[in-house]
This record gives structure tokens, sequence and C-alpha cells, in this order.
């Protein structure tokens, strides 16, 4: 099965970083105003969807969705939503974090709602990739110099962190006290994170 990648809206400064993200077997959805980095992206739409609301209705071959502008989804939620209808295992969020800050965390949500249904998930920025830690070990390669583990739906019991500059056995990490932000993986190792209940966000920060 081809991998999922949703194209938002947001802005993107680094083509040439997010580009290396991209697989020629991808499925691509595009989301209203996400089609803005088509170009730049060298990629065409397998499916778009949108309101249009900041985009104008493209008038390509691709199949399109055309969305009410009233809706409880927004049209990134509703492209995740239609990969998984039409059966992806995989997914990969591109254009979804940004200046708006409701949008972004609104696209967060989105990991927690695709490791939800126990699908493989990623959100990359210019500077970052973003997932979910939960039920399967999660590690961080020496290409990442920092990363950081946010709990965004309550607390996080049994967190282990290894090979880190800042390791952490059997921790707790609440919602009110985010201490595990600015790790770093040892030097020729890569880090291993945990947990043995609920979720976390981890946010592993490229070389700049």
């Amino acid at each position: 099965m081809k991998r999922c990648v949703i194209i938002g809206g947001a802005d993107i400064h680094s083509y040439e970083r997010i580009k290396k993200e991209l697989s020629e077997n991808d499925f691509y959805i595009f989301c209203d105003s996400g089609l803005k980095h088509m170009a730049s992206l060298g990629i065409v739409p397998h499916l778009i969807v949108g309101d249009f609301d900041s985009h104008e209705k493209p008038d390509l071959s691709a199949e399109t969705i055309v969305l009410p502008r009233e809706k409880d989804d927004s049209d990134t939620v509703f492209a995740a939503k239609e990969g998984l209808r039409r059966g992806f295992e995989e997914f990969l969020l591109l254009g979804a974090a940004g200046r708006r800050l409701d949008h972004t965390l609104c696209n967060v949500s989105i990991l927690l709602m695709l490791d939800r249904e126990r699908k493989r998930a990623r959100l990359a920025d210019d500077y970052s990739v973003m997932e979910i830690v939960s039920r399967e070990p999660c590690f961080v390669g020496s290409e990442y110099p920092y990363f950081s583990l946010i709990n965004i739906t309550g607390d996080a019991d049994g967190v282990t962190v290894e090979n880190a500059k800042f390791p952490l056995k059997n921790g707790n990490i609440p919602c009110e006290y985010q201490y595990g932000i600015s790790n770093e993986p040892l030097p020729g190792k890569e880090a291993k994170i945990t947990l043995r209940e609920g979720r976390l966000l981890l946010v592993k920060v490229e070389k700049p």
C-alpha cells in the first residue's frame, strides 16, 4: 500500500528539505490552499479536497471533492479521514504547521487520531518531524540533534528514555509540567523512547 501524503496550506520555506521526505510511490492529497505548494514540490495531486475558501478550485484532471464551507472537519482532517477510508496504513502531513497556531494544533491532533486507528503517521515542517509515541518504541538518530517529548493528552506513565543526554526511567510526564524538552541523542547512538501508559508527542528537530 502506498503512503498517503496530505499537503496543507501552511507556509513551507525549505522545499528542498521537505522534498526529501517524499517517495515516488506516495499518494498525494492536496487540501485547498495546499495547492500553492504543487509547483515548488514538483508533484501533482492524486486527490484534491477542500471548500476552496482560500484557493480557487483548480481546473485539473485529478479527482476533486468539494466540501461545504460550514462543517465540523477542517479540510486537512477530512483528507486524513478520506485516507483512512481508502485503506492507507501510513501517513505524512506537510504544510500542516505554521503561523496559525490553532490550525497547527488541530493538525497535530490528526496524529493522535491516526495513532488511535493504529496507523503510522508523521508531520514534517521546515525544522522538525513529529510523531506519536504510544504502543511501540520510537527512536531518534543522529540526524536529529535535539528531540522533545510533549504530553498533549493527559498523564503519560512509565516513560523511559535511553541513549540520551538526559535519560529517564519509568517517569511520569503530565500536561502541567513539560520537562521532556530539548533532549539529545548520545553521540553515535540512537535514543530510544518507550512508555507504559498514555501517549506523547515526539518532536525530532533537524540539523539547521
